[in-house]
């Protein structure tokens, strides 16, 4: 099996996208199955090596991490053809999963698509609601020659149905509880931010309007005076919203910009509490990542988010923008110190569940089945 991977964003990309299919190329490798990823140079010097071909890119002025590829077409037709790939799999609508539908066509290869971000949600953050319509239309022409798109969560699936898409499959996400546990020195790491002795609440993601840190901050601000002087605030990521935000954070909040591998899994294990307001998601690593180590979530009740916590089990789900709700699902919490351990300890079995392997499997079988469908085809 031979797969060609198209995709707009790519480790060492700081995204869910980038992360998952570098999880996926991972795997692929374990496998000894032959890939090819196609995307864009990066913004960082540390770019991995292997069988990736990088296109020259500008930097994208609503998502600066993301880049928009000044694809070579003749230079990339001409690799696709010596590679021979048995699939296409495109994983973002843009440039250069533009050319991966392209060349599908165009060379007669089996085509898939994976749907990571829902971009109609962002279009009302942006104050461009009117571009919906164009937005749908757009997805339906982008991926009508899939033979497969796989979406990450129920509520994704449900929303793409929605629409009227087809050949649609579940792909899930899975979470290395290896490198998120629960067992990290807690009270080290409060030592580095806070008082030892107070309740640290955590959000990790975009710093950007589609994530609702409006909500957030409301809700830090409204905690009565007297909890206040016992928590602190981490606000890890970074977007272009981290200037606005810390000029009008409170003074228990600490803003870290990114922190990745075990400087952030340490962080997630060290938290009493994780709050994510973001009802834009169409999974929810953060989320997932915070439940492997054991530390109970606060999320909203919409998108993917709402299908990774078991409410009263492994954290507590809030109605989205609801500033009352989250005040009151915090207070909650911190003072049932028992509940919490005990939504720490589900979160974490919940976890253990999720595993990348059979995750990966199964989406390897979902290739086959397309590829074998395709030699069918070819013989009948």
């Amino acid at each position: 099996m031979r797969i060609a991977i198209f995709t707009d964003t790519f480790y060492p990309d700081i995204n869910g996208v980038a992360q998952t299919l570098k999880r996926l190329t991972t795997f692929l490798e374990a496998q000894n199955i032959t890939f090819k990823v196609f995307a864009p140079d990066s913004s960082t010097e540390d770019l991995v090596s292997g069988p990736i071909h990088r296109s020259k890119s500008l930097s994208f002025f609503l998502y600066p991490e993301c880049r928009l590829a000044l694809p070579n077409l003749f230079q990339m037709k001409s690799e696709i053809q010596e590679f021979k790939p048995d699939l296409i799999h495109v994983a973002t609508p843009f440039n250069i999963g533009l050319c991966g539908v392209y060349f599908s066509k165009k060379l007669n290869i089996p085509l898939v698509g994976s749907y990571h971000t829902n971009f109609d949600h962002y279009l009302q953050y942006y104050h461009l609601p009117f571009l919906s319509k164009l937005h749908w239309n757009y997805m339906h022409w982008f991926h009508r020659t899939c033979k497969k798109i796989f979406v990450p969560s129920p509520a994704t699936y449900q929303l793409l149905k929605q629409h009227g898409f087809t050949n649609l499959e579940l792909w899930p996400r899975g979470v290395d509880c290896q490198l998120y546990h629960p067992y990290y020195d807690k009270q080290s790491v409060k030592e580095r931010y806070c008082k030892p002795d107070s309740y640290l609440l955590t959000y990790v993601g975009r710093l950007a309007p589609e994530k609702d840190l409006s909500t957030l901050l409301a809700a830090a601000k409204s905690l009565p005076s007297d909890i206040n002087q016992k928590i602190h605030w981490l606000i890890i990521g970074d977007g272009p919203l981290r200037e606005e935000l810390e000029s009008q954070a409170p003074p228990n909040m600490t803003f870290t910009g990114y922190l990745g591998g075990e400087r952030l899994a340490e962080v997630y294990a060290a938290s009493d509490l994780f709050v994510f307001p973001s009802s834009s998601e169409t999974f929810g690593n953060v989320v997932l990542e915070s439940l492997a180590c054991g530390t109970p979530v606060i999320g909203a009740k919409a998108g993917g988010v709402q299908h990774l916590i078991k409410a009263g089990v492994t954290g507590l789900l809030c109605n989205p923008g609801k500033v009352e709700e989250i005040s009151k699902a915090i207070l909650y919490l911190l003072s049932n110190n028992r509940l919490r351990e005990q939504m720490g300890r589900s979160g974490r079995q919940y976890a253990l569940a999720q595993n990348w392997e059979h995750i990966l499997h199964n989406l390897l079988c979902q290739y086959k089945d397309v590829i074998h469908e395709r030699e069918i085809q070819k013989y009948a």
